[in-house]
């Protein structure tokens, strides 16, 4: 009976003040409110990158061109540092290894009929590449490895671009043009989503590597064929120490320079690079050991020595959501700081005006320590004001912090989580917030001397 009397003394006595105990709380409401809406921010950036690894598969591997270096020179921009040929050798002797696929990245705007649409991403590829992404057709059917070999004029389109360009009707049979090529649609691939950067991954046109490359000229990853005749030589230069570098054991990568060439006279040559590689391990516990693999692999074909870098780099998807969800996490943290300080300005402000307070009331003080209040009762008392202003603000922080989250996921549309732990912790803190910056005035309070309290004017 004698707290919840000192409960409702506490409530009217800020009711009195009730616009000075608003203002009060107003540094507990917005730190409780940043908490609550960076722990829910937070929470669903990091689902969302756990589900885009796992789309894209734990146990993928990615393998890029990297700088290349040379008489004491770094060389990275344009440099041909991955072939098909090292995608056949990692198939070939690399045990840890169930997949891997060659790209070619190209860009470029589709037509069909009176329609044209821009494509957000055109890659060549091998049939070993939906098996890695794990991409389901959705009508017709895959194109082949015979395909591959004969560079067919053959792709498989995602939804968005059957819905921009073909208007939701079946493009299976029909013909896309693309760079004045030809293509065959194939069949559709089944829907995926977004990925973790927001990017659109039905938005594709996926051919047969072979076909981007010698057919179509690509945006990356190198060009078809050189026309240039004042380029010739250096060309043919090129190509030599290129095939010296990268060996491709019974086939030759690049041509011998003929006799044209060696005139100076225009002679496509085709150049067997590619963008890059995506490897898919036996297990994602073999993942390590596939990097390793991989990477003895490709220094031995490029006949890098001991204590030199590699001109490529290899990243698997674990190592991507890590450095991401490390990258989020160092955001949320910093913002949970900003919060923390947010709380402590608060909480002094709370001590700031039951200081106040205390002096206002030392009249009312004396006089119920006159009639037989304890010290303790005092403190009591004013304890529970203090508390009773932070858990009220931390209240309304919750529900301003919830309203945030909501906001941001509708109109920026990024992913956010209910976390009932911050809900929880910031009810907690906001009652510590209380004790803490609360305890100091309650205990000068205590301490006055009722003498001296009624005397006071």
């Amino acid at each position: 009976m004698r707290v919840t009397r000192t409960i409702r003394t506490a409530v009217r006595a800020l009711r009195r003040n009730i616009m000075r105990s608003i203002l009060t709380t107003l540094g507990i409401i917005i730190g409780i409110a940043a908490v609550i809406a960076m722990m829910e921010i937070g929470n669903g950036v990091s689902a969302q990158i756990q589900k885009s690894i796992t789309s894209l598969g734990a146990n993928n591997l990615m393998i890029w061109p990297g700088s290349s270096f040379g008489g004491g020179v770094s060389y990275s921009s344009g440099r041909i540092t991955l072939t098909n040929q090292d995608c056949d050798a990692i198939m070939e002797r690399c045990p840890a290894v169930l997949d891997a696929a060659p790209i070619v990245n190209a860009s470029g705007q589709l037509i069909s009929g009176n329609s044209n649409y821009q494509v957000e991403s055109i890659m060549g590829t091998t049939p070993a590449y939906l098996a890695i992404r794990e991409l389901q057709i959705e009508e017709g059917e895959p194109f082949t490895d015979r395909d591959v070999v004969a560079g067919s004029p053959v792709c498989l389109v995602g939804k968005t671009v059957v819905r921009e360009l073909f208007r939701g009707q079946n493009p299976v049979g029909r013909e896309i043009r693309l760079q004045n090529v030809n293509l065959k649609v194939v069949g559709v691939l089944a829907p995926k989503g977004a990925n973790m950067f927001g990017r659109d991954q039905d938005d594709v046109l996926l051919a047969p590597w072979t076909t981007i490359k010698y057919r179509i000229s690509t945006g990356s990853g190198g060009s078809g064929s050189s026309s240039s005749a004042g380029d010739s030589s250096g060309t043919s230069s090129a190509v030599n120490s290129l095939n010296n570098r990268y060996p491709s054991g019974k086939v030759e990568i690049y041509p011998e320079k003929s006799a044209n060439q060696l005139a100076n006279t225009p002679m496509p040559v085709k150049f067997a690079n590619v963008s890059q590689i995506t490897c898919r391990a036996v297990s994602a516990g073999q993942t390590q050991a596939a990097v390793e693999q991989i990477t003895e692999v490709l220094r031995e074909r490029h006949r890098i020595r001991t204590g030199e870098p590699d001109d490529f780099r290899v990243r698997d998807m674990t190592e991507l959501g890590n450095t991401l969800s490390s990258s989020s996490s160092l955001m949320t943290n910093l913002l949970l700081i900003v919060a923390a300080i947010s709380l402590v300005v608060g909480g002094v402000g709370i001590m700031n005006i039951m200081l106040v307070s205390v002096t206002e009331r030392t009249r009312e003080i004396g006089l119920r320590m006159a009639v037989g209040a304890r010290s303790r009762d005092i403190l009591v008392q004013f304890l529970i004001e203090a508390i009773l202003l932070c858990l009220a603000g931390g209240a309304v922080g919750i529900l301003l912090g919830r309203l945030t989250s909501i906001v941001v996921r509708s109109v920026l549309n990024w992913a956010t989580a209910v976390s009932v732990p911050a809900i929880v912790v910031s009810v907690a803190v906001s009652a510590f917030v209380g004790v803490a910056f609360g305890f100091y005035p309650a205990w000068k309070a205590s301490r006055l001397d009722p003498i001296d309290a009624l005397r006071y004017e």
